[in-house]
């Protein structure tokens, strides 16, 4: 596996951006940029040997300022949703912000995905490795301690992109990291993803409120058009009237997955019968949320000038559950001043 970089641009406030370029001897390519950490690129061939990008996203480094679908992006420091932008730790309620209504998504206005973060191509006997560095302060869109986060992205030769967290703090606070790439196993530019199959590995949801926040319950799949533990297509139940599929215009929910947390095991699989593409997704996360791309049209022009619609793009990513600061019974994500975070996923692509 080889790393190369070149410019991709500079920001506004003069900071340079590079692409870097991952391939291995098979012919796998990943295209990653230090602004956001951000997957931009993952080339993988289909039955045929062709190569198609299965990964949506921007040409231009501009976009990714404004980027509304969070393309390709590493989010934090609290992925996901946190209600009323707020959450207690300590005896202390710390008040984050509001960027979606009332309620905080993603990192907040300028989470993970808006900032440049230092790059450095690392080798060991394993090969080389994509290694990005960010200190987001103490105060940070409200978030308490000083946090210094590491994301490795490496690119295996058995065609798997692993991305291993690292992060460590000066004070109590919380960490959820997580990559919000949309894949298209079909190409990023061919349309819908309905005709995916896809199988998570969990038995058991979380399900929410009109607003995407979690009621608490931790309900079973079993049953319910929410039941992906065999491969099913995206499109079978997508638009039933069930109440949570209504509330998501689709599916937007976390899936409390049947896995140890010790070492990366088996979370999903996801299938596209016209190419023969699969990807399997390996987590050390208790939660997997699965997002039908159901708002792609607010995206704009994506690469190779496609606009992308309505469920073109699909997200599988790892966590902890949405709002777990305000639900006991959720796993926590809070992280003890000198402890370690540690989170690993791998996205594992072959042709059947």
């Amino acid at each position: 596996m080889s790393i190369t970089s070149k410019l991709f641009g500079t920001t506004n406030d003069g900071k340079e951006v590079h692409i870097f370029t991952l391939k291995n001897s098979n012919g796998m390519i990943v295209e990653i940029i230090n602004y956001g950490a951000t997957v931009l690129s993952i080339f993988v061939p289909d039955r045929n040997g062709k190569l198609d990008d299965v990964a949506l996203g921007y040409d231009r480094l501009e976009d990714y300022y404004i980027n509304a679908p969070f393309f390709g992006s590493i989010l934090g420091r609290h992925a996901n949703r946190i209600a009323n932008a707020k959450f207690e730790l300590n005896g202390t309620v710390y008040h984050l912000n509001k960027n979606e209504g009332e309620n905080h998504l993603h990192g907040g206005i300028k989470g993970f995905h808006k900032v440049v973060w230092d790059a450095e191509i690392v080798q060991d006997d394993s090969g080389e490795h994509l290694k990005l560095n960010y200190i987001s302060k103490d105060g940070e869109e409200g978030y308490p301690g000083n946090l210094d986060v590491t994301v490795t992205y490496t690119l295996t030769q058995d065609d798997a992109l692993r991305i291993d967290y690292y992060a460590v703090s000066d004070k109590d606070t919380t960490v959820n990291l997580t990559n919000h790439t949309y894949f298209n196993l079909a190409g990023h530019a061919s349309g819908s993803i309905l005709k995916h199959q896809l199988m998570i590995n969990a038995d058991k949801f979380t399900p929410t409120d009109d607003k995407s926040i979690p009621t608490g319950e931790i309900v079973p799949v079993k049953g319910t058009p929410m039941d992906f533990t065999a491969l099913t297509p995206i499109g079978a139940r997508i638009d039933s009237k069930y109440e949570q599929l209504v509330f998501g215009s689709g599916y937007d929910h976390n899936w409390c997955l049947n896995v140890s947390g010790k070492e990366p095991e088996k979370a999903a699989e996801l299938y596209e019968p016209s190419t023969g593409r699969v990807m399997e997704v390996y987590t050390t996360k208790p939660g997997i949320q699965f997002y039908s791309g159901n708002h792609l049209d607010t995206a704009g022009v994506g690469k190779g000038g496609t606009v992308y619609q309505k469920r073109d793009g699909l997200c599988l990513e790892t966590q902890y559950y949405p709002d777990c600061l305000n639900h006991k019974n959720f796993p926590s994500s809070i992280l003890r001043a000198g402890e370690e975070y540690k989170h690993t996923t791998i996205y594992k692509f072959y042709i059947r």
